[in-house]
């Protein structure tokens, strides 16, 4: 952290950027590169920005190290329109679809995707309040499914799936918005992959969508034109204007993640990080965890002390101090550290350090 003002910002989402991202951008934002334009400003049937879009989506596969037979697609919409879109999509034969439920937003896909199929809840840590991943095998699995879905990082409840689900040849579905390049993961073992920008990628706005080449295609004959991912593969995310400044900084980010090593690379990073919180909440006896351990969050670490009043105190205090959006998502309360890639680990540490002088004073 190079610029004394800027505080460490704990949000959800939008969440930090990495900062020699925003202040290259900052440097290049009237004038691109010398073309005396924007990004913001410039077409994007430019030369320029099919430079800047061509260039993301090669940096991304490169990372992510995604198959050949895999499109990938930069969509508006947020994640939340792919519960939509998936369904709209791969409900092909027998529209039937299998569903994990284990937070918010896979209860909101799940009903989405309810209007449109014959979808099955096949596992559910509800009953818990969302505190565990449950585990499920190929039996659970109707044979005849279309897709299996699941939501792999719970950024509300603070839970990561441990394990990648064996659903067979049934493409599994999986929303990343929480979790995208914070780990290595091996994409071939999933038909499509989605993930909302503003968490791991860049500014809202855009919308990443990794899809095996063969699942395209099946959208019915009522499903709107821009709703069908086939649309947006064959005109490489460009059939209109899309959010261009959004993939234009993402690419950046994918740039700055080759440049500090790669995915693998963060990932030890982002251990560490979570590791040394995870630690430090469960030696106290003031906080709490409440997550099962094997499906605790790299990204999304969720903590309590156990009294509604005393947690709104902490916030407000680690506001103070110049960590802010600690407060954990308005269905729950209690507390919740986001520490993406860009958060450093001198953010966590100085969370920890407020942490104990919080609970000093406060016991």
């Amino acid at each position: 952290m190079t610029n004394q003002n800027r505080v460490f910002n704990f949000s959800a989402g939008p969440s930090m950027l990495p900062l020699n991202v925003i202040e290259d951008a900052a440097a290049n934002l009237a004038d691109y590169e010398g073309c005396g334009q924007s990004v913001m400003e410039m077409s994007h049937r430019s030369k320029e920005f099919g430079k800047i879009i061509e260039d993301a989506e090669a940096n991304l596969r490169e990372i992510m190290n995604i198959p050949d037979n895999y499109k990938v697609m930069f969509l508006q919409g947020g994640g939340t329109l792919q519960f939509a879109m998936v369904p709209l999509n791969l409900l092909r034969a027998s529209k039937k679809a299998d569903y994990v439920v284990t937070g918010s937003w896979a209860k909101k896909a799940y009903k989405e995707a309810a209007k449109f199929g014959d979808i099955k809840v096949i596992a559910s840590s509800e009953e818990n309040t969302f505190t565990y991943i449950p585990e499920i095998t190929k039996e659970d699995i109707r044979p005849d499914a279309d897709y299996v879905y699941v939501c792999y990082n719970n950024t509300i409840y603070g839970t990561h799936y441990p394990y990648i689900p064996d659903t067979g040849d049934i493409p599994l579905v999986a929303d990343m918005s929480s979790c995208i390049l914070s780990e290595e993961i091996d994409v071939s073992k999933f038909g499509l992959i989605f993930a909302g920008a503003q968490k791991n990628v860049g500014p809202a706005g855009m919308t990443i969508v990794i899809m095996r080449e063969d699942l395209l295609g099946f959208a019915g004959d009522t499903v709107p034109t821009y709703l069908d991912y086939k649309t947006h593969a064959e005109n490489d995310s460009m059939y209109n204007t899309p959010p261009c400044f959004a993939i234009y900084i993402a690419g950046e980010v994918f740039k700055n993640i080759k440049n500090m090593g790669g995915v693998g690379a963060l990932n030890k990073v982002n251990v560490e990080k979570a590791g040394k919180l995870y630690d430090y909440i469960d030696a106290s006896d003031f906080y709490q965890c409440p997550i099962r351990e094997k499906d605790r969050s790299l990204m999304n670490v969720v903590f309590v002390t156990g009294d509604a009043d005393l947690d709104k105190k902490f916030v407000a205090e680690a506001k103070a101090e110049g960590m802010v959006n600690l407060n954990g998502h308005r269905s729950i309360g209690g507390m919740r550290a986001s520490i993406y890639n860009a958060m450093p680990m001198e953010g966590v540490n100085k969370l920890i350090e407020f942490m104990k002088k919080f609970e000093a004073e406060n016991k």
